[in-house]
C-alpha cells in the first residue's frame, strides 16, 4: 500500500509538471475598424478570472491552458469579440463600434436633450456613434465642475513690462480632454487648460548643471499660427535621480470609496492603478491606507514597502458605497502621515477620488485652508481624478495646488502606468517648491506679448519677491514648458493701450539692453527651506530658422488647444496645420504619446467636432 501511494504521488507530480509545460502564451494586437491600435482593451480567458489589457500600441499577451476555449475582447463603445483559441500563438482582433439608437436622444457635453430641440442634428450615420463614457458614467446626470478660464490677451510692454506666473506641472487637463474626445464629445471650454496639455508631453531638455536643481532652455522663431509674430518656447527640466537615490517615502493612500466611485472607470481602475505604485515601492518606503465614504477609517497601518502582499490584500478588499466625507478623510490622512513622519524623507498623501465631497468639510475654500495649514508641517498632498459625470476638477486642482502636490487625471490603465511608473520620481519627489517665473520684456525689441495658458497661475508682479506667496512645485525629472507669443517692435497694428497717466510719466527706456529680447528670472525654494533663490537668464533676439522637434510639437499642442477653445488668438490654425506640424515633430516618441496625440487630432477631424472657417 505504501508503495502504491508513493507511485501515485510521483504520477501526480509529473502530470502537474506536464500540464504546466502545456501552458502557452498567446499574443497579438487589437485595432479598430480603421486599423488604428486600441489601448485599454480588456482581454479575458472566458469563464476565468485571468485577463490583461492592451498597451498603448494595442498589444497584449496572455497565458492560456489546454482547457481554455475562448478569449473575450471587450472595450466600452465596441462590440465584444469572442475568439476561439486555436493552435496559433498569435491572435489579432479588429473591433467594431457598437451601434445604439440615437434617434430620440443626442448626447452632448453637459447632458442630454431631445433630438428635436437641437438644430443641425447629427446625420443618421453620425447618430449611431457610441460614446464610451456616456454609457459607463451616464452623462444624463453630469455635474462636472471646472474653474472659469479667461484666456490671456496681449499686453503692451510699455504699460506691462513684467509677466509673472507660477509654474504648473499638472497634466490632468490633457487626459481629461482625451477622455471627452475619445467618447465623441467636445470637452467643456474650461476643461481645456492649454499649459497642462503642453506639459503632458516629455521634451528633450538638458539635465541641470551646477547649483540649481533645474535647467532653463529657450528657443525663439516665427509663430506658426501668425507669421508676423514670434513664438518663444521656454523649457524647465528638473534634475533626474535613479530610484535608488531618492529619499524614503512615508505615503498615505487616501481613497474615496463612496457610492459615486461605484463605476468600472473609478474604484476598479483605482485599485489596478495603485497596484502599479505598490510594485514600485522599496523596503525603506512605507504606506498606510485611509478610506472615506459616510465616515473615514484606516484600513492599513503604515507598512514597509517590501510587505507588498499585505498592502495589496488591503487594496483588493476595498468596495464602494455611501456618501462622501472627504474632509474627514483628509484630516485622518494628515494625522497618520504626521505620526509616521520621516525627517528628510518624502512625506505625502495621495488622494484618489472623483472629487465629489458632500459631507463634512466640503467647500473648496474650506479644503484650501485645511491643506494650506498642513503643508507647513512638511506633508504634501497629490490628487488623482477618476471617472466622469461628476468630476470636481476645480476642487481637486485646488487641493493639489495648495497642498504642494500635483494633479493628474487617470482615464485608463496606460495613464496610471505613466503617472506611477514612467514618471515615478516626478510624481512623488519634490526637488523645488514655490517656483515662480518673471519675464521682463525689452520695449526696444517687443511691442506686446501674450502668455499661452497659465491663466489660473498668474501672479502679481510684486509676488515674485514675496517668499510668503505660494507657487508651484517641480519633481525629480519633471519638465515645465511655457510659450509666449510676441509682437515685435515695428510690427503692424496697435498694442493694447491705456490713457496717459496724470501724475507720472512713462519710465525712461534703458540704452544698455543691446539685442536682448527679454530677461527671464526664476525664484524657487528647496523643499525644506523658507528663503528663495534667484536664477536669471537674458534671451537674445535671435530667431531660429531651423527649430527643434520640441518647439514645433509644443506649438502644435498649443494650437490644437486654442482650436478646441475656439480662441480668438488661434490665427490661421486648422486641423490640417496641427496634424502637419505635429507629424513633422514626432521625434523618437519612445512611449507613443505624440503618435496618440496625432490620432486624437485626426479623430476630431473625422467626427467633425470642430467647425473650421472655409
Amino acid at each position: 500500500m505504501k508503495q502504491f501511494i508513493i507511485s501515485l504521488a510521483i504520477i501526480l507530480i509529473f502530470s502537474g509538471i506536464s500540464m504546466a509545460t502545456e501552458q502557452r502564451i498567446i499574443s497579438g494586437t487589437v485595432s479598430d475598424e480603421s486599423g488604428a491600435p486600441l489601448p485599454g482593451v480588456t482581454v479575458m480567458v472566458q469563464n476565468t478570472s485571468r485577463g490583461t489589457l492592451t498597451d498603448i500600441k494595442g498589444y497584449y499577451s496572455i497565458r492560456v491552458t489546454p482547457k481554455d476555449k475562448k478569449l473575450v475582447f471587450s472595450f466600452i463603445g465596441m462590440e465584444t469579440e469572442k475568439v476561439r483559441i486555436s493552435e496559433a500563438n498569435t491572435i489579432n482582433v479588429k473591433m467594431t463600434n457598437a451601434q445604439v439608437n440615437c434617434e430620440e436622444v443626442v448626447v452632448i457635453g453637459y447632458g442630454s436633450q431631445d433630438r428635436a430641440m437641437i438644430t443641425g442634428a447629427l446625420s443618421m450615420q453620425k447618430s449611431t456613434f457610441f460614446s464610451p463614457s456616456v454609457v459607463n458614467d451616464n452623462f444624463d446626470w453630469n455635474t462636472e465642475n471646472y474653474s472659469t478660464i479667461h484666456e490671456n490677451g496681449f499686453k503692451n510692454v510699455r504699460v506691462n513690462p513684467l509677466s509673472t506666473f507660477s509654474i504648473d506641472v499638472d497634466n490632468a487637463s490633457y487626459s481629461n480632454v482625451r477622455r471627452y474626445l475619445n467618447s465623441g464629445n467636445l470637452p467643456p471650454v474650461d476643461a481645456i487648460r492649454i499649459e497642462e496639455m503642453i506639459n503632458y508631453f516629455s521634451y528633450d531638455y538638458p539635465e541641470p548643471q551646477g547649483e540649481h536643481p533645474f535647467s532653463v532652455s529657450t528657443e525663439v522663431s516665427a509663430c506658426p499660427w501668425n507669421s508676423e509674430n514670434y513664438l518663444m518656447h521656454i523649457g524647465l527640466k528638473g534634475k533626474s535621480f535613479d530610484k535608488t537615490e531618492l529619499p524614503p517615502s512615508n505615503l498615505v493612500f487616501l481613497f474615496d470609496v463612496s457610492g459615486s466611485m461605484n463605476s468600472p472607470q473609478k474604484l476598479p481602475l483605482l485599485k489596478r492603478a495603485f497596484k502599479m505604485l505598490v510594485n514600485e515601492l522599496r523596503p525603506n518606503d512605507r504606506v498606510a491606507i485611509v478610506v472615506y465614504a459616510g465616515a473615514a477609517g484606516k484600513v492599513l497601518d503604515s507598512t514597509p514597502g517590501n510587505q507588498k502582499t499585505k498592502i495589496l490584500s488591503a487594496l483588493e478588499k476595498l468596495n464602494a458605497g455611501g456618501s462622501t466625507a472627504g474632509g474627514a478623510g483628509i484630516k485622518l490622512a494628515y494625522k497618520i502621515a504626521e505620526e509616521n513622519f520621516i525627517e528628510g524623507g518624502n512625506n505625502r498623501i495621495i488622494l484618489a477620488t472623483d472629487g465629489d465631497f458632500n459631507v463634512g468639510v466640503s467647500s473648496t475654500s474650506e479644503m484650501e485652508r485645511l491643506v494650506e495649514q498642513k503643508r507647513e508641517n512638511g506633508v504634501f498632498i497629490s490628487v488623482l481624478g477618476f471617472g466622469s459625470g461628476n468630476i470636481k476638477d476645480d476642487k481637486m486642482e485646488t487641493i493639489a495646488d495648495k497642498g504642494n502636490g500635483n494633479y493628474a487625471y487617470i482615464d485608463n490603465i496606460q495613464e496610471a502606468r505613466k503617472v506611477f511608473v514612467s514618471e515615478f520620481g516626478g510624481t512623488l519627489f519634490t526637488i523645488a517648491k514655490d517656483v515662480k517665473f518673471q519675464l521682463e520684456f525689452n520695449p526696444k525689441q517687443v511691442k506686446a506679448y501674450r502668455l499661452v495658458g497659465y491663466e489660473n497661475r498668474l501672479l502679481n508682479d510684486e509676488d515674485f519677491n514675496d517668499d510668503k506667496k505660494d507657487a508651484g512645485e517641480i519633481g525629480a525629472g519633471h519638465m515645465v514648458t511655457a510659450l509666449y507669443e510676441i509682437v515685435p517692435t515695428g510690427a503692424g497694428g496697435d498694442a493694447p493701450a491705456v490713457d496717459p497717466l496724470k501724475y507720472q510719466t512713462n519710465n525712461t527706456i534703458s540704452g544698455k539692453t543691446g539685442n536682448e529680447l527679454l530677461t527671464i528670472k526664476l525664484r524657487y525654494k528647496k523643499p525644506d527651506e523658507h528663503e528663495s533663490r534667484l536664477l536669471e537668464l537674458p534671451v537674445e533676439n535671435n530667431l531660429k530658422e531651423e527649430t527643434s522637434d520640441d518647439y514645433r510639437f509644443s506649438a502644435a499642442v498649443a494650437s490644437f488647444g486654442m482650436l478646441l477653445r475656439k480662441s480668438e488668438f488661434a490665427g490661421n490654425t486648422t486641423i490640417d496645420s496641427v496634424v502637419k506640424l505635429a507629424e513633422g515633430a514626432k521625434g523618437a516618441d519612445k512611449e507613443g504619446y505624440r503618435s496618440e496625440f496625432i490620432r486624437l487630432v485626426k479623430t476630431v477631424d473625422e467626427l467633425e467636432l470642430v467647425a473650421e472657417e472655409k
